[in-house]
C-alpha cells in the first residue's frame, strides 16, 4: 500500500534545545492527496515559543558563539552530506505533508534544498573582505575594515509550498553567519523542518542553535515568535497580508525584516520566439507544483500572430498532466495543500466563469477515484477573453491556472504587464536579444527570465518590487541580512 493511503498518523513534536518536545496540545494535519488526517502536530503556546527563543539566546553565549567561520562552513557541508544520505526520509516527509509527486520531489526539490547548504558554504567562503584606506593630512592614514557579527536570534517563518527548499534557503545563511534560529514552519508542512533540526543536531550542531516550534499564525506560534522581543531579525516567505502583519510586529524594537511575498507574474510571448520552447516553458511555469510557487505565471500575454498556437499548446499541456498517487513515478500533478486552499482556488475559478471568461481548459475540481476522492484536487485551468482589471487577472490565485491575453505592440504589453500591485518575477520569450534586454529593463519585477523559467543561482539577489516583498536575499545579500556589519577604523600615523 502506498504511504499516501496507509492511514497512519504520525506525532510531530516541537524541537527545542537539541531534543524533541512532545506536548499535549496538538492539531490534526491532513494528507492533501486523500483528505485524511495523517499527523498530530504539536501546537506551541506562548510559553513554549518563549522557551525556544531563550534557548537560542543561551546557545549564542555558549560554544556556538565562539565558532569560527571555517567551522561553520564545515558544518554546513557535513549537514548536506548527511541529508543526502537520508534523502528518502526527507522525500517521504515532504510528500506526506504536501502530496507532491515523487519524481520532482526526489529529483529536484529535495536535492535543491540540500544544495542550499553547499551553496551558502561557498558563498561565505568567497565573500570578499572589505578594507578601505583613507589618506590623512601629514602622511597619516586610516584603515577601515568591515567586520561581520551575528545578528543574534533569527525568527524564520517558512511557507508550505516548497517547505524544505525555502527553509534551507534561510537556515543555511543564518547559521553560516553564526546566528541561532527559531523556525515556525507552516502548519501544513511541519515534518521536514523537524527532520532538518534532528539531522543538524546529529551532525554536531550545539543544543539550542536550531529550534522548531509548530503551530498556526496570528494569535498562535507564528504571532508569538515575530512579536517576541528576544528575536533580533525576522525572515518570512508567504502572502502579502501576513508580511504586512509581520512588519507591524517587527516595528517594535525595531527589528530588520526580509519578506518574500506574493506575485501575479506575467509571461510575455513574442511572435519571434522559439514557439515550442515558449509553450513548454510557459506550461511548466503555470502548472509546476500545482501552481503553488510564488514564481508561477498567472498572466500570459501572447502576440496576436501566435496566440492560437500558444493557446492550443498550453491547453494540450494542461490535459496531458497526470494527477494521482504521489508515490507513483508517472504522476505529474499533485493536489492543493489544504481544503481551504482548494476552496479559494475553486472560488476564483467560479468568479472567472461568472465574469464571462472563455474556458480553454479545466475550470473546476478534479474528480478522483478512491483513495483520492476526498483529496484537494483542482483542475489545471486556462481562460481567455477577460479585461486586465478582472479579478482573475489581478488577484494571486496560487493554483494551476492562468489567463491568456492578446497583445499587439511591445509598449502595450510592457505597460499591461506592469499594471499590477505585485512585481516578483516575469518571463520574456523572444529570440531578439535587443528586445529581450529592452523589455527586461522596463519590467517592474525582481527577477526576469528570458527564454527559461525558475533557473536560479543562489549567488544572485532574489526579491520583489512593490507588494511582492521587502529586501533581497541570495549571495552576499543574505550574508548582509543575517549579519551585523561593524566598521573598525584604525589610525596609522605617518612613518
Amino acid at each position: 500500500m502506498s504511504p499516501s493511503v496507509s492511514g497512519t498518523r504520525d506525532a510531530v513534536p516541537c524541537f527545542i534545545d537539541g531534543r524533541d518536545v512532545p506536548i499535549a496540545a496538538a492539531f490534526d494535519k491532513h494528507d492533501p492527496a486523500t483528505g485524511r488526517p495523517n499527523a498530530r502536530v504539536a501546537e506551541a503556546d506562548a510559553a513554549l515559543v518563549d522557551a525556544a527563543v531563550e534557548t537560542a539566546r543561551r546557545a549564542l553565549r555558549g560554544p556556538w558563539g565562539k565558532t569560527t567561520l571555517d567551522a561553520r562552513i564545515a558544518f554546513l557541508e557535513r549537514l548536506a552530506a548527511h541529508m543526502e544520505a537520508n534523502l528518502a526520509a526527507l522525500v517521504a516527509a515532504e510528500i506526506a505533508d504536501t502530496g507532491k509527486p515523487i519524481t520532482p520531489t526526489t529529483k529536484v526539490e529535495i536535492p535543491r534544498a540540500i544544495a542550499n547548504f553547499r551553496a551558502f558554504a561557498q558563498i561565505a567562503r568567497d565573500a570578499p573582505a572589505e578594507t578601505f584606506e583613507t589618506a590623512l593630512p601629514g602622511g597619516a592614514r586610516a584603515r577601515n575594515t568591515v567586520l561581520r557579527h551575528p545578528v543574534g536570534v533569527v525568527g524564520i517563518v517558512a511557507p508550505w509550498n516548497l517547505p524544505l527548499l525555502l527553509l534551507t534557503w534561510k537556515v543555511a545563511p543564518a547559521l553560516v553567519c553564526g546566528n541561532a534560529v527559531v523556525v515556525k514552519p507552516s502548519e501544513h508542512s511541519p515534518r521536514t523542518a523537524l527532520l532538518l533540526a534532528r539531522m543538524a543536531h546529529a551532525c554536531g550542531l550545539p543544543d539550542g542553535v536550531l529550534n522548531v516550534v509548530h503551530g498556526h499564525g496570528a494569535g498562535a506560534a507564528g504571532g508569538f515568535l515575530v512579536a517576541h522581543p528576544g528575536v533580533d531579525a525576522i525572515t518570512f516567505t508567504g502572502e502579502t497580508r501576513t508580511g504586512e502583519a509581520i512588519m507591524r510586529a517587527a516595528a517594535a524594537g525595531p527589528r530588520p525584516v526580509s519578506l518574500e511575498l506574493g506575485g501575479k507574474n506575467p509571461a510575455l510571448i513574442f511572435a519571434d520566439c522559439d514557439l515550442k520552447a515558449a509553450i513548454a516553458g510557459t506550461a511548466r511555469s503555470l502548472f509546476d507544483n500545482c501552481g503553488q510557487v510564488c514564481l508561477t505565471t498567472e498572466r500570459v500575454f501572447v502576440a496576436r500572430p501566435v496566440f492560437a498556437q500558444v493557446a492550443a499548446g498550453l491547453a494540450a499541456a494542461a490535459l496531458a498532466l497526470k494527477p494521482g498517487d504521489p508515490h507513483a513515478p508517472e504522476t505529474t500533478l499533485g493536489p492543493a495543500i489544504s481544503a481551504l486552499q482548494r476552496d479559494k482556488v475553486l472560488g476564483l475559478y467560479a468568479q472567472a466563469k461568472a465574469d464571462g471568461a472563455e474556458v480553454l481548459a479545466g475550470g473546476g475540481a478534479l474528480e478522483m477515484s478512491e483513495p483520492f476522492a476526498e483529496g484537494y484536487w483542482v483542475a489545471p485551468t486556462l481562460w481567455a477573453g477577460l479585461p486586465d482589471d478582472a479579478e482573475i487577472c489581478r488577484r494571486e490565485v496560487f493554483g494551476p491556472c492562468a489567463h491568456l491575453s492578446v497583445f499587439d505592440t511591445e509598449d502595450e504589453v510592457l505597460a499591461r504587464a506592469n499594471a499590477s500591485e505585485f512585481g516578483l518575477a516575469a518571463t520574456v520569450w523572444s529570440t531578439d536579444s535587443a528586445r529581450v534586454q529592452r523589455v527586461a529593463a522596463g519590467l517592474q519585477s525582481g527577477t526576469v527570465w528570458a527564454n527559461c523559467w525558475r533557473v536560479r543561482d543562489e549567488r544572485a539577489p532574489f526579491g520583489g518590487f512593490k507588494r511582492s516583498g521587502v529586501g533581497r536575499e541570495g549571495g552576499v545579500r543574505s550574508l548582509d541580512f543575517y549579519s551585523e556589519l561593524k566598521t573598525l577604523c584604525v589610525f596609522e600615523p605617518a612613518a
